[in-house]
């Protein structure tokens, strides 16, 4: 087989492929041996006829049915050897218009195809960029809540002799009714609430606040969660205001025991909010800076890329759900989304990871980023860890379905990531910048094998929005 390339306008190549006749010659025998399954001729059993008696029995319709058999299965294989020669990273199927010789009798074949590949890109300004996290230190006025709902939790309730106020603790019997039928959930008896938290209607809390114990108010509101007015009766039974301790030293040790003074309780507090902030800074740290680096690639996305990675989702959420008993068709009916809107929101998820699949292509090229044998073989040994099964079970798995260079290039992108993350200046919300050493120290787990693009497989061509569509549609209720 030989193959010349050459570079179209657009992400594309063409692959011009010529296949001698003693190669397809050989092709043509397995085809042959297909079709002695097929026939029956007498004195030989389905499959064991040689070549010479099929051809004699067929005659020449029989040689024409060999040779598209023949091509109908060497093309797809001599073009996979094209792309693996070339090392040609495509992104879609390649469609064979038509083979050069098919009609003849004999003789050579030769055929060529336009291939949609991958697009190479340079990436501007990932060496410099910038990142917001939440702050990773809590404020004074932050302790300063927490340390006032302590107190709260702590506090005891006493009769008011005043008008009720916001943050009262207001005891009353209210009904609300529609068309002379009450309304469900709002008729209520010596109920408990706590002046400010805006539940039942807009207006509510403004309408209580300088009524007095014994005050009665009749009104209307829109009740929350509904759309049609509603006649409302109120009364107040009893006012209560919360008296909070103050919060001294002696308090602090008699409440908690484990803090002598409130300037030691307070470095306390602000210890365990900081170290949950540090955490939640960290757990986010790479869907952050993913977030930017996706910014940074401004072409038109191949869609193929976009739409393998959309098919792929689709399938792993469906799936996803399915293991936890939950019926795609619950999900949207529970969340309110349609299967268009559900397909398109992982649709910009597919779009980001297309953005960052290309951005750290680029910068494993830019950064030297190699995956040797070594790697493979570490990668290899985690997934079948994961899977448990042996690693040479896995390996085999690769090799067979002709995927190494795949894992090869996931690796490439998972190094660059982990340099990355440890490249990028992080600020809080303020500005302030949030030191690397303290944000990554106890380590930011990159799974290797994150993904962080789009895997695209052969038939990424066929993975369309109607067929992700289908996958939703196709699954059935649990």
């Amino acid at each position: 087989m030989q193959c010349t390339i050459e570079p179209l306008e657009g992400n594309k190549v063409k692959l011009d492929v010529s296949v001698d006749e003693t190669s397809f010659d050989q092709d043509i025998e397995v085809a042959y041996r297909k079709l002695a399954r097929q026939v029956r001729i007498p004195g030989f059993r389905p499959g064991k006829a040689p070549r010479r008696v099929i051809e004699a029995h067929l005659g020449d319709d029989g040689k024409r049915a060999a040779r598209a058999q023949a091509i109908e299965d060497a093309v797809p294989k001599y073009l996979a050897e094209a792309v693996k020669q070339h090392d040609i990273d495509i992104i879609a199927t390649p469609k064979v218009e038509h083979v050069h010789g098919a009609e003849a009798d004999s003789g050579p074949i030769s055929f060529h195809c336009e291939v949609e590949v991958r697009p190479v890109i340079a990436v501007a300004g990932y060496a410099g960029l910038r990142v917001e996290l939440p702050s990773i230190s809590a404020s004074e006025s932050e302790i300063d809540e927490v340390v006032d709902n302590e107190r709260k939790r702590h506090g005891t309730l006493v009769d008011a002799t005043r008008a009720i106020a916001t943050g009262d603790q207001v005891t009353m019997d209210l009904s609300a009714s529609r068309n002379g039928e009450a309304v469900p959930g709002l008729n209520v008896e010596a109920w408990l609430y706590e002046v400010g938290r805006g539940w039942v209607a807009k207006g509510f809390d403004d309408i209580l606040v300088g009524l007095n114990a014994g005050d009665e108010k009749q009104f209307q509101a829109v009740p929350n969660g509904n759309e049609d007015e509603a006649d409302f009766s109120l009364k107040v039974v009893k006012v209560q205001e919360l008296q909070l301790p103050e919060a001294t030293d002696a308090w602090v040790a008699d409440t908690f025991g484990e803090f002598d003074t409130v300037a030691k309780w307070r470095v306390t507090i602000a210890e365990r909010m900081n170290e949950s902030r540090i955490n939640q800074a960290r757990n986010s740290v790479v869907d952050r800076v993913t977030d930017e680096l996706a910014k940074l690639v401004d072409i038109d996305l191949p869609e193929p890329m976009v739409e393998g990675d959309l098919r792929s989702r689709v399938r792993n959420t469906v799936d996803t759900f399915q293991r936890q008993g939950i019926a795609i068709q619950q999900f949207l009916q529970i969340t309110g989304q349609t299967e268009e809107q559900f397909i398109d929101q992982l649709r910009d998820q597919s779009r980001k990871a297309v953005r960052v699949d290309l951005a750290l292509r680029a910068i494993a090229t830019a950064e030297s980023f190699v995956a040797d044998e070594d790697d493979v073989d570490v990668e290899l040994e985690r997934i079948a860890v994961r899977a448990n099964v042996k690693a040479k079970r896995v390996k085999s798995l690769y090799e067979k379905n002709d995927a190494i260079g795949d894992l090869k290039a996931q690796i490439r992108k998972s190094k660059a990531l982990e340099w990355l993350v440890r490249q990028v200046a992080y600020v809080d919300p303020d500005g302030r910048a949030i030191g690397t050493d303290t944000l990554l120290d106890a380590g930011v787990d990159i799974d290797p094998t994150l993904d962080t693009g789009a895997t695209v497989t052969l038939d990424a061509e066929s993975n369309t929005s109607e067929e992700a569509t289908s996958t939703v549609k196709d699954t059935p209720d649990e």
